[in-house]
Parts: structure tokens; C-alpha cells; sequence
């Protein structure tokens, strides 16, 4: 392991995190709130980090990535962006303590969008910035940008690439790496200008507009708003959010195509469709089922209930209703969205859609194989053999995702924290989802979880975003072997 290099790019990473701070120092002067100093202080700090680790390393030079060298980038290189990206936060004194502080960034950067305040409209305007904004960095992958630049460093990126993006298979659309990672930027940002133009039609500011898509497009959750999306209470903007968070749960690669004059991109992939029908499906479920017993028409109920389970299974997190007084069943639905996730290639969490296919998949093949033991069945999709070693990586990252869980969810609850609260924070920090159930629901947030609890669930941010190799493969002792 080459540790010289691996810390002259994570210098490379945080000397880019801090001139993003610009951006919210910029909202912090114009509105003239008590967020320029702490921003300033942190801009500093960062920047000073960032340039020292460059300089101290800037002899590190490699011909290539290896595996573990890439996996140990991004592990770090989140976790330190995280640390540093929570200065803004704890030195602006309205996030609490530094674990909340801290809690408040990793809920960003991995566009989870759980929350520790109680007054979400109280924060400066240039600190709401910054929540909102890491998000969007976040959202794609603030090492798929680096990746752009590592080869100007006469590095490929190819190894940070396949840690970073969060799909069993990475879709690499050019043969260059750094022209495939800017390519899905472009995407990125094109269709979240076209967005904050939407918004602004409906109504609202471009502060809140330009805070709002900056938390949509990286299916994240965080609002300027303590209601969220209900403070607007508008039909339009409701059908807006709805329509981004699919295409955000949708994976970027077919949005690339679509731009490139293939309208048939997103029914040819078998994902898309599975994604758009369960989406169709389960709203269809949860509206009939919330229609008369909690909303008088069948209007109200669709309109409520598809913004609910597409602002979940999309892992977004963002509520125009409080789901805890909604039907056991719906309940539920919701629950198993908060594990299904959004499609492979998304900026969406959970276990996503590919992989929940290849598991049915591989269930209806072992079953096959009962009825006809002599019979030679390959796992398909696209038309196309899936590889044994796919299937191994997707078996085993179910495996993990499930123990983790259920582990996970232990810890919290030994920690005092009642039932429904310890498996639904889990489910929803280690799903990237944000809101969950219980004293977590979409009308709490997690400022009550003890302080050990917070450690774990910023555990679970990490795991979530990263898919659970990437950090999990750390505490193996080969790994650090020669």
C-alpha cells in the first residue's frame, strides 16, 4: 500500500472541499448572517490541510491504481471529507456538538439526509448552503470528479471509479475513465439546472429552489424547510419533486443515452423497468390503502401516497406527509421500499434494483434446478449471461447488507432505544433514506439518539453510500497484508 500517494489525493480531495466552500460563503455576505466566520475559519482550516498533505507528498507519483489502493481512497477519502466538511457546521455553533456536527456532514456527503436539528429555519442561510450543497457533491461522487483530474497526474482512475460509483457493474461510456466521469457531471448538472428552473415557476426563490434541487438530484432529503416539502403544500411542485427523484433513482448511463437521441434507452433496460413498475405498483397499493381511511378522496391519496414511496424507494427522504398515522400495511410497504432502493447507477441507496433482480433471479434458478437437476440454466439480464464472480459480489453484498443490519439495529437497541426506532434509524441511515420510523419518523429526527448510537449510524451512512465493500473490506486483515 502505497501511503504517500493515497494521502496526496486525499490532500487533492480536501483542498477541492474547501473552495467549495466559497459557494456558501457567497449566500452567508449577501444575506450578511452569522455564518461568514465559521465558514471563513473552515474554508481556512481545510484549505491548509488539503495544500500540506499535497505538499508533503507532491513526489508520490504511480503509473497506476491498484485494487486495494482505490478501495482505501475512498474510504478515507469520504471519511475525511466528512470529518472536514463538518467544520462549517460545529464552528457556527447551531449544530450542537461535534458528533452532531459531524453526524450532519456524513448524513450529507452520503446523501442520507438524516438530521439532527430541531430547527431547521433557524440555521443561518449560508450554513443551509452548505447542508444542501454537500449533498450535491455527494450525490455523484465527489471521487468520480477527481477522477477527471487524476490523469493529469498520470494516474488512472479506473480502480477509484469501480469503488466509488455505487452499481455491481460499472457502466463505463467512454474507453477514457476521466471522459466517462465527466460525462455523468454534465448529465448531472444539466438536469438539475433544468430543475431549479421548474421550482422557481412554482413559486419559489432561487435560494430555495437552487437548495431544494441541490438535495433532489442526489436523492438526499435535506429541505430549507422544519416541514420539508408539505411547507409548500402545492399540487405542482409535489409532481416536480416526484418526476426529478425518479430520474435521479434512475441509472445515468440511460440518461446519457437518451441526450444521445435514444428515447427507447430506459424500456430496453430491464432495471429501468422493473424500477418504474414497482414504483407504479406500490404506489398503486399504498394510495388505495391510505384512500378513505386517512385522505376523503382518491385524489389526495395518489397525490400523497406516490410522493411518499417514490421519496423512498428513490432513498430521497424528502415527506409531505407524517406515514407514522398511515395503516399498518402502508407502513410496512414503505419499510420494505427503505431496502429495495433505486436503480444501479443512481445516486439513489439502498440495496438497488439490479441487485434485488439477480437475487429472484438466482432463487428462481436454484428452484428450477430442483425440478430439472440435470438441466444447465444461466442467470440472465439484457439478454445477456451474467458472470459467476457478479453473482458471488451480489450474493454476498445481500449477505452483508441483511447482518449488518440486524447487528447494527442490536447495538442501537442495547443502547435503550425502543424497537421500531432501532431497526428504522438502521434501515434508514444504512439505506441512505433519511426519515424512518418511530421516534425517527418523518416529524422527529435523530437529535435524541444516544451518542454511541450516532457513531454507529454514521457507521451506516458510510457503509450505505460506499456499498459496504469498499469500508467493510478495511477490517480485514488480508487486506493490509503484502
Amino acid at each position: 500500500m502505497r501511503w504517500h500517494f493515497i494521502l496526496s489525493i486525499v490532500g487533492i480531495l480536501l483542498f477541492f472541499l474547501g473552495l467549495c466552500m466559497a459557494f456558501p460563503l457567497f449566500f452567508g455576505l449577501y444575506y450578511k448572517d452569522q455564518s461568514v466566520i465559521p465558514l471563513l475559519k473552515a474554508m481556512g482550516i481545510t484549505l491548509a490541510a488539503g495544500l500540506s498533505l499535497i505538499v508533503c507528498f507532491r513526489s508520490a507519483k504511480v503509473d497506476y491504481i491498484s485494487h486495494r489502493e482505490g478501495m482505501a481512497i475512498v474510504a478515507i477519502g469520504w471519511t475525511a471529507i466528512g470529518l472536514f466538511g463538518s467544520f462549517p457546521f460545529y464552528l457556527g455553533s447551531e449544530f450542537g456538538t461535534f458528533i452532531d456536527a459531524f453526524f450532519e456532514s456524513v448524513s450529507g456527503f452520503t446523501t442520507t439526509g438524516s438530521s439532527i436539528l430541531t430547527n431547521i429555519e433557524g440555521v443561518s442561510k449560508g450554513l443551509l448552503f452548505w447542508r444542501s450543497f454537500i449533498q450535491w457533491l455527494g450525490g455523484m461522487g465527489i471521487i468520480v470528479l477527481s477522477v477527471a483530474i487524476l490523469p493529469f497526474l498520470g494516474v488512472g482512475g479506473m480502480q477509484l471509479y469501480k469503488a466509488e460509483v455505487p452499481s455491481p457493474v460499472p457502466d463505463k461510456l467512454k474507453p477514457r475513465i476521466r471522459d466517462t466521469a465527466m460525462i455523468l457531471w454534465k448529465v448531472y448538472a444539466l438536469i438539475s439546472l433544468a430543475e431549479v428552473l421548474l421550482l422557481m415557476i412554482g413559486g419559489m426563490d432561487f435560494y430555495d429552489a437552487l437548495c431544494h434541487t441541490f438535495t433532489t438530484m442526489p436523492t438526499g432529503g435535506f429541505s430549507t424547510k422544519n416541514t420539508s416539502i408539505a411547507h409548500y403544500n402545492s399540487v405542482y411542485l409535489d409532481t416536480v419533486f416526484i418526476f426529478f427523484m425518479i430520474l435521479a433513482g434512475i441509472n445515468f448511463s440511460l440518461h446519457y443515452q437518451f441526450l444521445r437521441g435514444k428515447p427507447l434507452a430506459f424500456w430496453r433496460d430491464s432495471e429501468c423497468r422493473f424500477f418504474l413498475g414497482a414504483v407504479l405498483v406500490l404506489t398503486g397499493i399504498v394510495s388505495i390503502n391510505i384512500y378513505g381511511s386517512v385522505y376523503e378522496t382518491l385524489g389526495q391519496a395518489l397525490r400523497f401516497g406516490s410522493f411518499q414511496v417514490v421519496s423512498i424507494v428513490t432513498t430521497t427522504g424528502y415527506a409531505t406527509a407524517d406515514y407514522e398515522l398511515w395503516p399498518a400495511m402502508s407502513q410496512i410497504i414503505l419499510i420494505l421500499c427503505m431496502f429495495l432502493g433505486a436503480s444501479a447507477g443512481s445516486t439513489g441507496g439502498g440495496m438497488k434494483c439490479l441487485r434485488v433482480m439477480l437475487y429472484f433471479k438466482y432463487c428462481y434458478k436454484e428452484l428450477f434446478s430442483l425440478i430439472h437437476p440435470h438441466s444447465v440454466k444461466h442467470i440472465k439480464i439484457g439478454g445477456k449471461s451474467v458472470p459467476e464472480d457478479v453473482m458471488r459480489s451480489v450474493l454476498g453484498f445481500m449477505g452483508l447488507y441483511i447482518g449488518l443490519f440486524a447487528f447494527s439495529s442490536v447495538l442501537i437497541a442495547s443502547m435503550g432505544v425502543d424497537f421500531m426506532t432501532s431497526i428504522a434509524a438502521v434501515a434508514a441511515t444504512i439505506g441512505n433514506i433519511g426519515p424512518g420510523l418511530g421516534m425517527v419518523g418523518p416529524a422527529d429526527n435523530f437529535a435524541h439518539i444516544p451518542y454511541l448510537g450516532k457513531w454507529v449510524l454514521i457507521w451506516c451512512m458510510l457503509l450505505g453510500r460506499l456499498e459496504i465493500y469498499t469500508v467493510i473490506i478495511l477490517l480485514v486483515p488480508e487486506f493490509w497484508r503484502k
